[in-house]
């Protein structure tokens, strides 16, 4: 899917191959090794600084991602992502923080990643290059229509991640291609390719750097618009939150009060003791205690209302 031209890259010197971007030399960091440390560090912020303009030039790809991804969910599919390397432990770790953020369940948000859970904290040599792996784990999550599949690969080419989507495309599913580079293959497997091009890193070819900045910032838009679209909060409120510890507990506490006050700006703040009380009596639930509270409902009734309202609070609170 193509939305718009993408801008060409320049460095010093001239433009690059911007299908090889990620392994090009990069001309302003080539004396690096022997700069002062203040220098050194400041080199690297400057280099940061072209990483948000390079995902903003990626913005109609990712919303048109966001909407297919939420419309796959909404009917009951799952988000996958799929990647080696640091690019894996991106979307291991996006996925992980879905389940306390949004309530939902880790099967909900998936993040698979070359070589298994060894390859979160050390290299695995080679599983990278396997593509036959990549087919098998799409295979052994039984992925099919109306799941969505994100291939990330800073790349575009990782062996690995190409077998996953070209096995997930068989299967129906909707296929994302997040990478670095463009054109790519990746790109050649997907509905929809997103490609913010950093340009070359400080150190060449560590795409830890700037690469992985950018897939981060994609993946967190990307799970948190669906989240948001899917009725996970309320405003700008973590109203699906799963309160499992005590700094999680005052939250929850915290966005009762926020969303009694945002409703009803005039009216006296919720004290502790009521707040307490009805989230107690919704057992926890922040989204029940707050229609309870704000439809002047019971408990009961306001799960009922969310189930009808599919979850969602405000349509809940209007009945």
């Amino acid at each position: 899917m193509r939305l718009r031209p993408r801008r060409a890259v320049e460095v010093r010197g001239g433009r690059v191959d911007t299908s090889r971007l990620t392994e090009a030399s990069n001309p302003a960091t080539r004396d690096i090794d022997v700069l002062p440390t203040l220098e050194m560090v400041r080199l690297m912020n400057a280099e940061d600084s072209k990483v948000a303009a390079a995902v903003a030039d990626e913005l109609p790809q990712i919303a048109a991602a966001i909407e297919a991804v939420a419309e796959r969910m909404g009917r009951g599919g799952r988000l996958v992502y799929v990647g080696a390397g640091t690019s894996g432990r991106l979307g291991v770790l996006d996925a992980s923080e879905c389940p306390p953020t949004f309530g939902i369940s880790h099967e909900k948000v998936v993040g698979v990643i070359a070589g298994g859970s060894r390859a979160l904290t050390r290299a695995v040599e080679r599983a990278e290059d396997n593509a036959e792996d990549g087919v098998a784990q799409i295979a052994a999550l039984r992925i099919n229509e109306r799941d969505a599949v994100v291939g990330v690969a800073a790349s575009g080419r990782t062996p690995f991640v190409l077998g996953a989507m070209e096995e997930a495309r068989k299967r129906g599913a909707l296929v994302i291609s997040l990478a670095c580079n463009h054109p790519a293959p990746m790109e050649a497997l997907a509905d929809i390719a997103i490609a913010p091009l950093v340009g070359p890193e400080v150190i060449t070819g560590s795409t830890r750097l700037k690469a992985g900045t950018a897939q981060k910032m994609v993946l967190n838009m990307l799970s948190t618009a669906v989240m948001v679209k899917l009725g996970k909060t309320f405003g700008n409120l973590m109203v699906d939150m799963q309160a499992t510890n005590a700094k999680l507990v005052a939250r929850a506490r915290r966005v009762i009060a926020q969303a009694y006050a945002m409703v009803r700006p005039e009216a006296p703040p919720l004290s502790e003791e009521d707040i307490t009380r009805t989230l107690a009596q919704c057992d926890g639930e922040v989204k029940t205690a707050i229609v309870s509270l704000l439809a002047g409902v019971s408990p009961e009734e306001a799960r009922k209302r969310l189930k009808a309202a599919g979850g969602v609070v405000r349509r809940a609170i209007e009945g």
